[in-house]
């Protein structure tokens, strides 16, 4: 399976439900199971990307050291890179 170009995070993401459900309901026979876990895979491997692309254009605004707003990239926000000091 591809993905589809029209696939919307939210549609890959419900699939991907669906697909959970399915296999922890123990019904599939093996072969199916190998399907489900391969499309599975796809899926979760696009939904990361997507997720990794938002977080890339993802921006915080957080008040400078100086008092001054800036803008800095969402990858800082996490790492502490900006954290400010109390006086």
């Amino acid at each position: 399976m591809s993905i589809p170009q029209d696939m919307t995070f939210e549609k890959a993401l419900a699939r991907l439900e669906k697909i959970v459900e399915r296999m922890d309901s123990g019904e599939p026979s093996l072969e199916e199971a190998l399907k489900l876990f391969g499309e599975g895979t796809e899926l979760a491997r696009y939904c990361s990307s997507v997720i990794e692309e938002a977080e890339g254009k993802l921006e915080a605004l957080v008040e400078a050291k100086n008092g001054n707003d800036e803008v800095i990239p969402f990858e800082a926000c996490d790492s502490g890179e900006n954290d400010r000091e109390d006086d």
